[in-house]
C-alpha cells in the first residue's frame, strides 16, 4: 500500500529530473561551472594546500654570495616552493607580471637587503611572499647569532661553528594554532567547500523556475485533479529539488577529490553537513518557486540572492577579508555555518562532535524553511 502511495511521488521526481536534464544551460552550471571556479580561484589562492602544487619563485642572485647561499638553502628546503634561477631582474619582473612566477627575490651581492617582487592582487604571490619571509627570517636569525658570538670574542670561524652547533642541537619547534578560529586553508582546500555551498544553493534556486513553470502550465493542477493525494505532489516537487542539490554537492566532492586532491575530512560529519545544507537549499528553492508568478522571475531573484548570501558566508573570499561587521551579518544565513563546519572537518581528528552547533543551526534553518515553503506551496497550488 505504501509503495502504491509513493508511486506518484517517484513519477513526479523522474519527470522533473528528465525535464532539467534537457536544459543544456542548466547542465553547464551544474556540471562544468563549479569546477572552473574551483580551479581558477584555487590557483589564485595558492593551489593545493597539501604542497603538491609548488609555488614557482624566481631568484636573481650570485651563488658565491654567502647571504644568497644561506637564503637559497632555506628556500629549497621548503616543500611549497619551487626555486627558479633567473638571469636578470627585469626578466624576473616580467615573468611575475605575466603570472609565470608566483613571486621573485633579488639578492644583491654583499648586501643584506633583499627585494621581493609579487603581484599584490595574486593570492599565490602573497602566499609566496609569506613563505619566503619565513626563510629569510631564519637566515637573519643565524646572522644575528653569528654577530653576537663574534662580539663576545669568538673568531668568525668559531662563531659560525657555534651557530651550526646550536642549530643542530635545537629541537624542531611546531607552532600550533590554539585560537578559536583555526587558520583558513588556502587553494583548493578552501575553494572546493566554498563552491560546493555556493553552487548547490545557486543551482537549487535556478531550478526553482521549474516549479513556477509547472504551476503556470497547470501541471500541478492537473495532477491534483487526478486520483493523486495532495501530499504526493508536494513531496514529489520537494524531493526533486533535494535530489538535484545532493547530486550537485556529491559531484563537487568526488571530482574535487580526484582532480584537486581535496580532503573532505570525516565522512559522516561531512555527509551530515552537506545533507543539512541541501535541505536548506531545497526549502529556499520551493519557497521561491511558490512565491514567483512566472518562470522568468525565479532566475531574476534566486541566483542574485544566492551570490549575496555566498559573499556574506565566505564562499567568494575568506571571512577575514570581509571584516567583522559583514562576517557577523553572514551568520544570519546558512552559508556561513556551512563553511565553518566544512572547514573544521578538514582538520586532523575533527568529527561530528566538533560541528554539533553548526549542524543544529543548519537543521533548524532547514526545518523552518521547509515548513514555510510547503505551506506557501500548498496555498499557491490551491489558488491556481
Amino acid at each position: 500500500m505504501m509503495q502504491g502511495a509513493l508511486r506518484p511521488v517517484f513519477a513526479l521526481v523522474a519527470a522533473n529530473l528528465r525535464r532539467h536534464a534537457r536544459d543544456r544551460i542548466g547542465l553547464f552550471f551544474i556540471v562544468v561551472m563549479p569546477f572552473l571556479a574551483i580551479a581558477f580561484v584555487g590557483l589564485a589562492m595558492g593551489g593545493a594546500a597539501t604542497g603538491k602544487v609548488r609555488l614557482p619563485v624566481g631568484v636573481v642572485a650570485q651563488d658565491s654570495d654567502p647571504v644568497a647561499t644561506a637564503v637559497l638553502e632555506q628556500m629549497r628546503g621548503h616543500p611549497d616552493l619551487d626555486i627558479v634561477g633567473v638571469a636578470g631582474e627585469q626578466d624576473m619582473r616580467d615573468r611575475v607580471r605575466t603570472g609565470e612566477l608566483a613571486g621573485g627575490l633579488v639578492i644583491r651581492p654583499g648586501s643584506t637587503r633583499l627585494d621581493m617582487v609579487v603581484t599584490q592582487s595574486n593570492g599565490s604571490g602573497l602566499a609566496a611572499q609569506r613563505t619566503v619571509g619565513v626563510a629569510v627570517g631564519r637566515v637573519a636569525a643565524m646572522l644575528e647569532a653569528t654577530r653576537a658570538a663574534r662580539a663576545a670574542g669568538a673568531t668568525e670561524s668559531e662563531a659560525a661553528a657555534y651557530v651550526r652547533a646550536a642549530q643542530a642541537d635545537a629541537p624542531d619547534v611546531e607552532v600550533a594554532n590554539t585560537s578559536a578560529t583555526p587558520g583558513t586553508p588556502r587553494g583548493f582546500a578552501y575553494t572546493a567547500p566554498a563552491n560546493l555551498l555556493l553552487f548547490t544553493f545557486l543551482n537549487s534556486m535556478a531550478v526553482a523556475a521549474g516549479l513556477a513553470e509547472s504551476r503556470a502550465l497547470g501541471v500541478i493542477r492537473r495532477s491534483l485533479a487526478a486520483p493523486v493525494r495532495e501530499w504526493s505532489v508536494l513531496l514529489g516537487e520537494t524531493v526533486s529539488r533535494f535530489v538535484i542539490a545532493v547530486a550537485q554537492a556529491a559531484m563537487i566532492m568526488v571530482v574535487s577529490a580526484l582532480l584537486f586532491d581535496v580532503s573532505w575530512g570525516d565522512p559522516l560529519g561531512t555527509a551530515l553537513v552537506v545533507v543539512a545544507f541541501c535541505l536548506v537549499a531545497t526549502g529556499a528553492a520551493v519557497l521561491v518557486g511558490s512565491l514567483v508568478r512566472s518562470p522568468s522571475q525565479a532566475p531574476a531573484i534566486g541566483p542574485p540572492l544566492g551570490i549575496v548570501l555566498g559573499m556574506l558566508g565566505g564562499c567568494l573570499w575568506p571571512k577575514e577579508v570581509a571584516g567583522e561587521p559583514l562576517t557577523t551579518i553572514g551568520y544570519l544565513f546558512p552559508h556561513a555555518w556551512g563553511m565553518d563546519a566544512l572547514l573544521v572537518l578538514t582538520r586532523p581528528g575533527a568529527g561530528v562532535r566538533d560541528v554539533v552547533t553548526e549542524l543544529a543551526v543548519l537543521a533548524g534553518m532547514a526545518a523552518a524553511l521547509l515548513a514555510i515553503a510547503l505551506a506557501v506551496f500548498r496555498r499557491a497550488t490551491r489558488e491556481n
